[in-house]
């Protein structure tokens, strides 16, 4: 066993803080009981940050260790796993896995906010509004993907996102930050409401509306005042990966929960703000390693800029999470015991683009994947992309080879998820827990009914 930041570690790849699994919260005996401003079970709580990497598993975490070369800001905070199905599948999809997360409740796949009978199920972000607390989604992808739509919105199918867009619109939520801008505009502006102009409705309930990097930093730096409200669609579908964020004009993802915090945090009352890592899972589905790691860093980011913020106000619990794993990634592949996911630093493109690059003879693929990666590939390499089926697939098989991770699949597994935790009463989250216990846990550091 390896012992560190006071986590063991069992050889088993299970990992557990302060209890074992199946152990009671209440059972927990923290080592250190906290002030408010690190772990523990003592302090008040008035805001919860609550951070999605969708997509991500233990297995993730492991490979961004080797790619970044030192510890990730959530290591030293981890307090225990839990468990993903959903009301209908072993295997959850982030609509029922994000409306547990929200409302402590189970649903089908594919259902977003309502139970498997359709009836509507309360989430933590409408509490929290309930007791007049300010509210805040962010996300890399549209922001009425599903995840961002199971904490304010409630359709039976996660694919309607323009109906998620006019409930969010609806909604008491002061600050929405991400993609999907096509959602709020109408056919005649080229977006996807049939008549409905969403962003000026927005505009009209008070909302200051920004679509690009430059408007973001300019909002950042005016006065905040106490019932602000923020619309920022910066993209007409997805943002870009993050491998690709440079080239656009799109915000980063911690520079977008940087400005929501600073919002949020004028209401006196306190705040919940749900930020996801959305492309981790893209990434995940495509089994790029590259993508993934570059977005996971991405996110990192996202959470040291929630975390910095905690620990001066003390009062604010952070909670980092994922809905759940994508793709079964691995840590080694190829029978070798040196792990090697930090070659990936140089990637500079997805393997989709790099694959958008190549020409209909494929004569170019060595010179393409070199320019984009800095590998000289193999001979053997070059012939399996050149006579691949799917080249995108060949060209991040290679890659991933490469940096010795391997997959089992382009989908969701049914894998047990790291909880990790920051601020008071932070120890709650110790042990064992199903998906569905996480807003609970949430709802009682708030004294939520």
């Amino acid at each position: 066993m390896l012992k560190k930041f006071g986590v063991v570690v069992l050889s088993t790849g299970l990992v557990f803080s302060g209890l074992n699994a199946g152990s009671s919260i209440d059972a927990a005996k923290p080592t250190n009981p906290g002030n408010g401003n690190g772990n523990g079970h003592k302090g008040k709580v008035e805001n919860i940050i609550f951070m999605i990497p969708d997509g991500f598993s233990s297995n993730y975490a492991s490979n961004y260790r080797i790619y970044k070369g030192e510890d990730a800001v959530w290591d030293q905070h981890l307090k225990g796993m839990f468990t993903t199905s959903s009301a209908n599948s072993d295997v959850t999809d982030s609509a029922a896995a994000g409306t547990a997360m929200a409302t402590g409740k189970k649903t089908n796949n594919g259902v977003i906010g309502l139970g498997p009978e359709g009836n509507t199920l309360e989430t933590i972000l409408e509490s929290s509004e309930k007791v007049g607390k300010s509210s805040g989604l962010v996300a890399t992808s549209t922001i009425t993907h599903a995840t961002p739509a199971s904490f304010a919105t409630h359709v039976k199918d996660r694919n309607n996102e323009t109906e998620i867009s006019r409930q969010l619109i609806d909604s008491k939520v002061d600050v929405l930050l991400g993609g999907g801008k096509d959602n709020f505009l109408p056919a005649s502006e080229g977006g996807n409401q049939e008549s409905l102009h969403l962003i000026e409705k927005a505009k009209e309930k008070g909302f200051e509306f920004v679509e690009n990097r430059n408007e973001l930093h300019q909002y950042q730096n005016h006065r905040v005042e106490e019932g602000d409200k923020l619309l920022g669609l910066f993209a007409d579908d997805a943002l870009s990966p993050e491998l690709h964020r440079e080239e656009t004009s799109e915000p980063s993802l911690s520079s977008m929960t940087k400005t929501a915090i600073d919002v949020l945090e004028e209401d006196k009352d306190g705040f919940f703000l749900m930020v996801e890592g959305s492309q981790i899972d893209w990434a995940g589905h495509a089994n790029d390693a590259a993508w993934a790691m570059s977005d996971v860093q991405a996110f990192e980011a996202a959470v040291e800029e929630a975390i910095e913020f905690a620990k001066k106000d003390g009062k604010t619990l952070v909670v980092v999470a994922a809905d759940h794993d994508t793709g079964g990634i691995t840590t080694g592949a190829n029978d070798s015991l040196d792990l090697n996911a930090g070659v990936l630093q140089k990637v500079t493109a997805t393997g989709e683009y790099m694959a958008s690059q190549i020409n209909e003879e494929r004569s170019n693929i060595d010179k393409v994947i070199q320019t984009y990666t800095g590998f000289e590939l193999k001979e053997n390499e070059i012939q399996t992309i050149a006579k691949a089926d799917d080249i995108t697939h060949a060209i991040n098989t290679v890659i991933s080879q490469r940096a010795h991770i391997g997959w089992t699949s382009t989908n969701h597994t049914g894998a047990d998820i790291p909880v990790y935790a920051f601020g008071p009463q932070s120890n709650r989250f110790t042990g064992f827990h199903d998906n569905t216990d996480l807003p609970d846990i949430m709802k009682d550091a708030l004294h939520l009914k």
